[in-house]
């Protein structure tokens, strides 16, 4: 099996916040604590080490007791930089990625999509759960891209991918050895994987929470 101190816990806190107003998202609160911060908690309790990917306000996560790394990529290029600097700044053989602004994603994130990866023999395990499709109201298993296990030997094919342009998650997953993991079993949280894009989601997620 993958050891746990063979992972380092990466959180995404990257991007623009475009929809929560333009505010770095990371450090809005949700149960009295910043959203980025219960992401590292939750992390720190599944792998060996942990890295903050931030782009502003990084003394604010500095204090939070992690490294943290801006991206390499300008203009705010998406989750793909920050995979790619936490696979430049990882030290141990695989990068657990986790979106700052789902606060509630399992506690067996790391063994479940690492027991895949080992099973599967994969470079790249990747989380799914159930999801409401709009146009048919039918519950369909759908990917979550952000929550992604990866093999630190993907750094090369991630920089040629990048500096082509490429900045779509699935396009680039789909280059490589890619498993799926289920989290739909009788006792997965319903939440776990529910986001917060704007105020009022974050608001509706704490309530239900």
């Amino acid at each position: 099996m993958i050891d746990p101190e063979d992972i380092t816990g990466l959180v995404l806190a990257g991007g623009r916040g475009s929809r929560m107003g333009g505010v770095d998202k990371g450090l809005q609160n949700f149960r009295g604590l910043p959203l980025a911060l219960h992401a590292l908690m939750r992390l720190q309790l599944q792998v060996g080490h942990t890295l903050v990917n931030a782009n502003r306000n990084l003394a604010a996560y500095e204090a939070f007791g992690t490294p943290v790394w801006p991206d390499g990529l300008a203009d705010y290029a998406g989750p793909l930089a920050g995979f790619l600097t936490g696979l430049e700044r990882c030290e141990t053989g695989w990068l657990l990625t986790v979106p700052c602004d789902t606060p509630l994603f399992p506690y067996d994130l790391a063994a479940r999509l690492a027991a895949a990866a080992q099973a599967q023999n994969a470079d790249i395990a990747m989380a799914a759960a159930p999801e409401t499709d709009a146009a048919t109201g039918a519950t369909v298993l759908r990917p979550q891209p952000v929550f992604c296990l990866l093999r630190v030997s993907l750094l090369e094919s991630l920089v040629q991918f990048t500096q082509a342009g490429g900045r779509k998650i699935d396009r680039w997953t789909a280059q490589h050895a890619c498993a799926i993991v289920p989290f739909d079993q009788p006792d997965d949280d319903p939440l776990a994987f529910r986001n917060a894009n704007t105020p009022e989601e974050l608001r509706a997620l704490e309530s239900a929470a």
